[in-house]
Formats: C-alpha cells, structure tokens, sequence
C-alpha cells in the first residue's frame, strides 16, 4: 500500500479549520465538492492525518494515542492510525504536527475516534508559582482512575467527511487541555479528565505545520524532498525504514532556511547540501500548506545532527535566569542522544567561549554567547552530566535561539527620536513569556545597568518599522520575536510581529463556587447575562493567551448568539449531556432546568469579545449544571 502524498496535486477548495469550544477533538477537510456517490467505491483515497492542542495549564501532558479509527455511513470501521505513538500534548499550542499519511477507502465518513491511554501518562501540572508538580492522580468525572479514553467525534451535515480518489483529505484532531482536564490540588494535583467531541466548521489560520521523520529522496531540480513520517519523539533509526505512517513531500523556495549538520544554507544550496547526506538522515521541518496548487512548503529544514536525537542531548526551553555563562532553563523537554525524551522543569546550562550560537531563520548571522538573555526560548545541544540525578546539568555545545512569544497589555506607545532612526518603542504590561508566567523570570544583568534591567511592568520592545497603529493603552497583544542580548536592556526585546489579540477569536471560562443557581441572571432566545458574584477560579476571556479578567471589566459579562442562532450549544447535568443546534432552544432548556433550581457550575463559551461591553458573539456555549 503506498502512502505519498506530495501535496502539490491537491484539488478543490481548503475546507476550513474544525474548531469548537471546550472538545477533545476538532476536524477539518481539505477535501474538494466531487461527488463520491455511495461508499461501496473500490478506489482509495488518501487521509494526512495532524495533531495539535489548545492551551492549558500543564507543563507536560504525555499519553499514548493508542488507535484512531474513522467510520463510514455504511457502518464500515477503518484504522487510520498504524501504530500507537506517545504524544506530549503540550508541546503542541502553537502548531500542527503530521500525524500519518492514511490510504482510506472512498465514500462518506461520519464519525472518528480516538483511544487514549493513560496507564503511563506522564502529567505535570504547573502549581501556583508557576512549578511543575507531577499529577500521580488521573479520575474521571466519577472519582475513578483512568486507564483509558475513547472518545468520539460526529462529522455529519457540513462537517462530513468525504474520501474521493484523486481528491485528498485532511482531518486535524485539537487536543484541548484546558477544556478537557480540571485541576485540583489536595494537596497533590488531582487532575479529572472529562473529554468531549465536537465538530465545527470555522475560518481560522492554519498553525504552522512541523514534519519530522527520515529522509527519503531529494530532488533538487524540482526544489523538493521526501519525508517519511515519524511523528512526534518516535525513533528515526535508518534500521527501522518501514513507512507505516506514510510519506509527504516537501516544497522549498529561496527564502527556506536550512541547517545541515549545524551548517547554515538558505534555497537550493540547502537542498544540494541535503542531497549530500546517506539516506534516511533525520529530518525536521517547520512550514505551512499552501493552495493553489496545494503543497506543503518549509519555512525551516533542520537535517542530520542538526535534529534532536542525534549524537547529542537536547533541551528545549526558555531561560529563566542568567549568571555569568550559567543559564537556567524552565520547562525544558530533554531529548537524549539516541531518542529518549523527557521532561525536567529545570536545567542548569553551563557555556563557554567555544559555545555555537545561532538564531532562528538567521543561519548566517554572527552570534556568540552573550547574546542570549532572560526569556529567551533556547534549543540546546550539548552533553548531560547525570541524567539521572534530580537537578540535570548541561555543557552547551551549540544554542539556537528560537522566536520567543510575548503576551501582555499595552501600557505605552510613542516616537523615540534616537539617532540615526527614529525609534518606534512599544512598552507592556507583561504577562507570560511562551505561555509561563513572567514571575518565574528573574531579569537581573538584563540591562547596561541593574536600573536598566527588564522590568515587566513596563518591558520595552523594539518595534522598528511595525506598524503600531490601533493599538493604544490596555490593548492586549501577541509579540513574536527575540529578546536582546544579556546587559544590553533597553530595549528589552525586538519585534518581529505584533499581533492585536481582540482581533482573535476568545475564550470565556467561568467558574463558580459553590455552584449558583443566581449565575445567569437572564437567557432567552436573544442571549443570556451572567453574574460574577461567587466566581470561583476562573474569570476570564483569554485570546491568544492574554488573559482578560472579567470582574475588572465595567459591565458584567453576556453571552449573544451569532447571527442565525445556529452553533453547538450544550448543557451538561449530573453526568447527561444535551447538545442543541440552535440557541433559541439551548436557552428554552437552561430557563427550564434553572427554574427547576439547577445551580450553574461552570460556563465557557467561544467567539468575538467586545471589551468595552463585555459581551461575546458565540456559536459555542457550554454550561455545567448539578
């Protein structure tokens, strides 16, 4: 059975990313409108399979994903996944990994599932100070300890799935972590795993794809190479060649960057330099899919030594702290020499004069040791001292500094006249650096003095020609970039690009304890009003992970349907779930269940946020009754 897809053949139009509020699992098609008639078709089609995560509050959340079944509308059952594989799901927020490249019968699909096992779950969740602290306790929502999962997801109506031959698919499962799990601590975290699958169609940015697995050919006149898929951490031993997961095709212009065997190549000089390498070399590649034609086209190639797992041991973090050449580094995944992963919290990082430093899409330029700062996200290569004691040391042999991502509110904009160029400052109330809290960074030695050092109150990014307009005090932003190197602050950091996070879709999250039967103060086919009286933990619209409080907020937050009233609007009550399709008759059923004194536990709901009158336009609410 050959699996190759080269992703430049594609035809029709890119079905749009599957979202949904508070589920285990979204779908999307890049299937076209060919009408594939009954499902008793002999030809296959092919299926390229992805996996990605929603944010949430775990440092690592590592299980097997045992099977991935799809099943037609006659009844017929496929398994699209070869070989269980371990997953970290949280390494996956701000991307899309090639899951497997699936050959599937053609005809309609209506439902996918996915089995999950948590026998050797590896779960760290991060407590109030921001450490991670191991969960040895996984229940569901009974108080049971869970073993294994499966879980579904419908895809009827406009969210059906359709195999043709000649016609690729792509499914996206979203692994979201926040909606999923709840946490507590008693005094060790207990974390309860309530899954849930939806399906809805919606227009969203595709993340950026990342591909790894062992070379297969090159071809350099064509710009293009062959990746056989090895998803995630699995082994990429030329030993084991069998392609079970299927193979994809790259496409690189002359903007794609590539370093091969720690060498840096930009365009076709990367791609002779890849066809010099003995076949099956381990590959890893960062890129998006593109239209017209369909392909998949890298951003970043990293090949040969240059991919963790090789001969060396690699973390990933970011700093936290600096002192003199030590850094330490949070969160960081441990790849060792040979394949195995894990994850330790922190590692201490001892560099020297012989350290290689580079930067990230920047294989040329010329850095050293002293460029690498506080908050900087780092992939290290080097060798571990003890691997086994309790606090892991490293001897970096080569860093590369990775983009680094900034959320927080703005406090300040404005034009510095420095010379020669005037300078457009950007100044934030930061809240998180790489999704961690900014109060596990401690910033001394960041500036050309102690009274210069990063002050995350007001920490000053270099914007240079970014365009700032429309942003204005309190705006909550996503900046994208690098910080500056250590003892150089101000600035603090420099932009690549800054994103205005109101213009993305949010997350409402609502909690009350005890639970209310006073929460929702008003629902009728119109919308509903919410009351922040005994909230509990949660309180707050997160969009792209800037986080807004809502009891800071001038009006008490509502809820409004979108335009039709139609979305995936469901009510869940002492263990039942009810899904509603249309709004009008999920808030017919909520008057009915809270005049029956219902008390409300917990609400979520997805969509545009309006600050100013706190209100949300959503086509996905979801509200826990007892």
């Amino acid at each position: 059975m050959k699996m190759h897809t080269p992703f430049g053949p594609w035809r029709g139009s890119l079905a749009t990313l599957l979202s949904a509020l508070f589920l285990l699992l979204t779908a999307f098609a890049l299937g076209g409108c060919a009408d594939v008639g009954d499902d008793s078709g002999d030809a296959d089609g092919e299926l390229v399979i992805g996996l990605t995560d929603a944010e949430g509050d775990f440092a690592t959340y590592t299980v097997d994903v045992k099977s991935l079944t799809l099943t037609k509308a006659n009844g017929e059952v496929v398994q699209a996944l070869p070989l269980s594989t371990r997953v970290d799901f949280a390494q996956y927020t701000e991307m899309t990994e090639f899951l497997t490249v699936a050959s599937v019968s053609s005809g309609l699909y209506v439902q996918a599932e996915m089995v999950l096992d948590y026998s050797n779950a590896d779960i760290q969740v991060e407590d109030a100070s921001g450490n991670a602290v191991k969960a040895d306790s996984i229940v569901d929502a009974d108080g049971n300890p869970v073993s294994e999962l499966s879980v579904a997801v419908k895809l009827e109506g406009r969210n059906s799935l359709r195999i043709a031959p000649g016609v690729p698919a792509h499914l996206t499962l979203d692994f979201d972590l926040k909606a999923s799990n709840s946490v507590a601590f008693s005094p060790d975290p207990i974390v309860t795993v309530e899954p849930l699958l939806l399906a809805e169609l919606d227009v969203e940015k595709f993340k950026t794809h990342r591909l790894r697995g062992p070379l297969a050919d090159v071809d350099v006149a064509n710009g293009t190479f062959d990746v056989i898929v090895r998803p995630f951490h699995r082994h990429m031993s030329h030993r084991d060649i069998a392609r079970h997961f299927g193979t994809i095709t790259v496409t690189t212009t002359d903007d794609t960057v590539f370093e091969v065997d720690g060498e840096g190549y930009q365009g076709n000089a990367g791609l002779v330099a890849m066809e010099a390498l003995p076949r099956f070399s381990a590959t890893l590649v960062r890129g998006d899919i593109k239209l017209n034609p369909r392909r998949f086209v890298a951003s970043e190639v990293y090949a040969g030594s240059s991919v963790p797992g090789g001969d060396a041991d690699v973390i990933t973090g970011n700093v936290i702290a600096r002192s003199g050449d030590i850094l330490t580094v949070k969160g960081a995944t441990l790849i060792r020499a040979g394949g195995s992963v894990m994850f330790n919290d922190e590692v201490i990082v001892h560099l020297d004069d012989d350290t290689i430093v580079k930067r990230q899409l920047d294989m040329g330029g010329e850095y050293d040791i002293d460029d690498i700062s506080v908050g900087q996200r780092v992939r290290i290569f080097g060798v571990v001292d003890s691997p086994l004691a309790r606090r892991l040391e490293m001897k970096a042999k080569r860093v590369q500094m990775r983009f680094t991502i900034l959320r927080g509110t703005v406090v300040e904009t404005g034009i510095t006249p420095v010379e020669p160029v005037p300078v457009t400052p950007l100044v934030i109330d930061l809240q998180a650096i790489d999704g961690r809290n900014v109060s596990l960074f401690d910033f001394s030695g960041t500036g050309t003095d102690a009274g210069n050092d990063a002050d995350p109150d007001a920490y000053e990014i270099e914007t240079a020609s970014l365009d700032l307009t429309g942003l204005s005090d309190g705006t909550p932003v996503k900046v994208r970039g690098f910080v500056t190197p250590f003892g150089s602050a101000p600035a603090d950091f420099t932009a690549h690009s800054i994103s205005d996070v109101t213009l993305m879709k949010g997350i409402m999250r609502i909690s009350w304890a005890p639970a209310s039967g006073d929460a929702i103060t008003s629902v009728s086919a119109d919308g509903m009003r919410l009351s922040l009286e005994g909230v509990g933990r949660f309180h707050h619209v997160s969009r792209g992970r800037v986080v807004v409080d809502l009891t800071r907020l001038s009006e008490p937050p509502s809820i409004v349907p979108r335009t039709g009233g139609e979305g995936l609007y469901l009510i869940s009550q002492a263990g039942a779930h009810r899904l509603h399709t249309t709004f009008a008759g999920f808030a017919d059923d909520l008057a009915v269940r809270l005049g029956d004194g219902a008390l409300v536990r917990q609400l979520a709901a997805s969509g545009p946020f309006d600050d100013a009158t706190a209100r949300m336009t959503s086509g996905f609410v979801m509200v826990s009754m007892e």
